[in-house]
């Protein structure tokens, strides 16, 4: 649904009145009227002269065979010679979207093609009209540049002209006031010119508009369509939301006649633009000038008229429908003088703004999840420290208690419990190493998958008096992801070992053979029946996902009979090595 709003009013007053009777004569988009109207002749003759001579050509000797070769070149000469006023259309500022290439298929299908496409008429049209009616702005211009010009230079030819000016029966002689009068006629009409070239730019930006665009069917549905496959696939990229922002309003400033395309927030702030320059005052004011008035209800466009003569369409920015609505938050397209929107445009920049909404959306649970994960790691820590460290300290405290009340009586039972006590210190100093270790962000990368595996061990002997036995080599080749996966799996399955396995000893080994490493915990605790459980508990399920998401695969191996003891086996997919090339090879 469009909607045209009514016309936005200028600070200080409307347009008319701004910059006075020399607004004109100061407005740079007069001189390229002037440039346009200028080039209109000689390029209208010369397109004239090339199409009568070919046509009537061809259709002379079409008996002989000839003529139709060049009946099809002159309709091949239409549509480049359209090339040719679409480029000269740019001095008055009108830019037209570019001609998508298209498979060829042979002279007859192209030839059927340019007589079907109403893009020929047109253009042919346009031809047609345009040597005569450059030729009346011509007219009317010359003699308006030479009364102006007789006005401005009577000094020169009225007070040095010793022959007087005989008119009927009248004999006027020149006088200083007459001349002073000669020279305003000839500045108003040198101002009223001006006003006529800015008239004739006007009219020749809406003729070009209407009958120089491109079929805005399936042409522009091809670029619609390519530009929201590349939105969609910027959107779910998403590592970026400036650059997703920015790639969105280019996207749109490409497939659509707009030209330039913005998306601001609530303030009017400017967030993205299609454009790395600004729009001068002069030429197209102040994009974010727009009234709170002029804001779009969810799924509509509001079209308003711009000072410049140009448009703006202000478009919202919605949220998916589960999310709300992202309240005065806008994308907006600005149209050059004599150019207008389609309701299939709008429809498409709404498109383009629903996948800005999208982005801001797929942001807005990022920046959530983030913090969700800070809370949960947060959770853990405190679970983790109460569960260890805390019960360490608590146990050291009893120790030492029980030494200090036992030093002069038993000094056996003084001397297990010193032991009892430096054990727990040394376990709560291991797990505190383990615990800072898994915290650190760059762990991982420093200190590598061994080191923190060696460290856990350490702390599960101290902490819990399992006999671990490590078979930790060299360092594997796993990328950063990956290792995080591995180790996060490693802490999972020791954890269940010390929950549920009731075990005396653990193996951990890590192996890599060739393309694939094998991360091995076994217990000779209690066992369970995988079966039974389905596809596991929280936990185990928790180290598939890790496993699937690394590229690897995850086996749980145990039975429900007597100590059998469980063994988990992850197998993860090492980093291909680096081929160099041979010395002297390109």
């Amino acid at each position: 649904m469009m909607k045209v709003m009514g016309a936005v009013r200028e600070p200080g007053g409307s347009r008319g009145v701004r910059g006075g009777p020399l607004r004109d004569l100061t407005d740079p988009g007069t001189y390229r009227a002037a440039a346009y109207v200028l080039l209109t002749l000689p390029v209208g003759a010369l397109v004239a002269v090339l199409l009568t001579v070919v046509v009537v050509g061809g259709l002379l000797t079409l008996p002989v065979l000839i003529g139709a070769p060049a009946l099809v070149g002159a309709v091949w000469l239409v549509g480049a010679l359209g090339d040719l006023q679409r480029w000269m259309a740019g001095v008055l500022g009108i830019s037209f979207a570019r001609r998508l290439p298209a498979s060829y298929a042979g002279v007859l299908a192209w030839l059927g093609a340019q007589l079907a496409s109403p893009v020929t008429y047109r253009t042919l049209l346009f031809h047609l009209v345009q040597l005569p009616l450059g030729l009346l702005c011509w007219l009317v211009l010359v003699t308006l540049m030479i009364v102006a010009l007789m006005g401005l230079a009577a000094p020169a030819w009225a007070l040095g002209s010793a022959v007087p000016i005989v008119w009927n029966e009248w004999t006027v002689q020149p006088g200083p006031v007459a001349v002073a009068g000669l020279m305003l006629v000839g500045l108003g009409t040198l101002i009223v010119t001006a006003g006529v070239l800015n008239l004739m730019g006007r009219m020749w930006t809406r003729l070009a508009a209407a009958l120089l665009p491109l079929d805005a069917g399936d042409e522009a549905a091809r670029r619609e369509v390519i530009a929201l496959r590349r939105a969609a696939g910027r959107v779910a990229l998403g590592d970026d939301l400036n650059a997703t922002l920015g790639d969105l309003t280019t996207q749109a400033c490409a497939a659509s006649t707009a030209a330039r395309v913005t998306l601001h927030a609530r303030d009017g702030t400017l967030w993205a633009s299609s454009s790395s320059d600004a729009w001068t005052d002069a030429e197209a004011g102040p994009v974010e000038e727009v009234p709170d008035t002029a804001l779009p209800q969810p799924g509509e466009a509001n079209v308003l008229p711009w000072p410049d003569g140009g448009l703006v369409a202000v478009l919202p920015v919605s949220l998916p429908a589960s999310a709300g609505t992202l309240e005065g938050v806008t994308l907006r397209a600005r149209y050059r003088p004599g150019v207008r929107p389609g309701a299939d445009e709008l429809a498409f920049l709404l498109s383009i703004a629903d996948h800005a909404g999208t982005a801001l959306h797929a942001a807005q649970l990022i920046e959530r999840a983030g913090a969700r994960a800070g809370e949960q790691e947060r959770a853990r820590l405190a679970r983790e420290l109460h569960d260890s460290v805390a019960q360490a300290l608590y146990g050291i405290t009893l120790g030492a208690k029980t030494a200090r009340a036992t030093l002069e009586r038993d000094p056996a039972r003084t001397l297990q419990s010193l032991d009892y006590t430096i054990r727990l210190a040394e376990g709560g100093v291991s797990e505190m190493k383990a615990l800072l270790f898994s915290l650190r962000p760059d762990a991982l990368e420093e200190g590598g998958l061994i080191a923190a595996l060696t460290q856990h061990a350490h702390a599960l002997e101290a902490r819990h008096g399992l006999q671990v036995h490590a078979d930790l080599r060299r360092e594997p080749d796993l990328a950063p992801d990956v290792q995080a996966a591995a180790y996060r799996v490693a802490q999972e399955a020791l954890h269940n070992v010390v929950k549920h396995a009731r075990a005396a000893q653990v193996w951990v080994s890590l192996v890599q053979d060739g393309p694939h490493v094998t991360l091995t915990v076994r217990d000779d605790g209690r066992g369970f029946d995988p079966q039974a459980q389905g596809r596991g508990t929280l936990g185990q399920r928790s180290m598939r996902e890790r496993a699937a998401g690394a590229g690897g695969t995850l086996t749980v191996q145990s039975g429900a009979d007597g100590d059998v003891g469980t063994t988990v086996t992850l197998t993860l997919p090492a980093l291909a090595p680096l081929t160099l090339p041979a010395r002297g090879s390109a």
